[in-house]
């Protein structure tokens, strides 16, 4: 967050050169030239969504119809790495202009902002989240 202004995309959308070398001396992050880049860049095509009276929350939450998917795995070995739907996400996403955004990064995106309930049925968590004890397992 502190390397990242908050992780404000209006300002992260202005880092020029300068503020990608920062980035790339200190140890606190991954320093790939390409992923600090994309970031940046990234930024920017959420400021052209904004622009556009878009929102990437809209987008990402389009691809589940506005409501968290609840998942019923058995153990965490049952969860996928990618689904049809964050290989879908990714298509999109890229055609956009994001980068950096494999199937396997927006299923792990889908996972953290709740667009997917991936807890397992023995977690306290998956219940408290929506998931239904009656639910097939997958």
């Amino acid at each position: 967050r502190r390397l990242f202004a908050g992780f404000d995309p209006a300002v992260v959308a202005r880092f020029e050169q300068s503020d990608v070398d920062r980035l790339l001396t200190d140890a606190g992050i991954v320093r790939n030239r390409a992923k600090i880049g994309s970031t940046v860049s990234n930024a920017q095509v959420i400021e052209s969504l904004h622009e556009a009276s878009e929102s990437l929350s809209a987008i990402l939450w389009s691809f589940v119809d506005g409501a968290t998917v609840h998942n019923a795995w058995a153990a965490m070995g049952d969860m996928p790495a990618t689904t049809p739907v964050s290989t879908a996400m990714s298509k999109e996403l890229r055609r956009r202009g994001f980068r950096f955004v494999g199937p396997t990064t927006c299923y792990a995106t889908m996972q953290a902002a709740g667009l997917v309930n991936d807890h397992v049925v023995s977690c306290p968590r998956w219940r408290q989240l929506g998931g239904k004890p009656d639910r097939p397992r997958r």
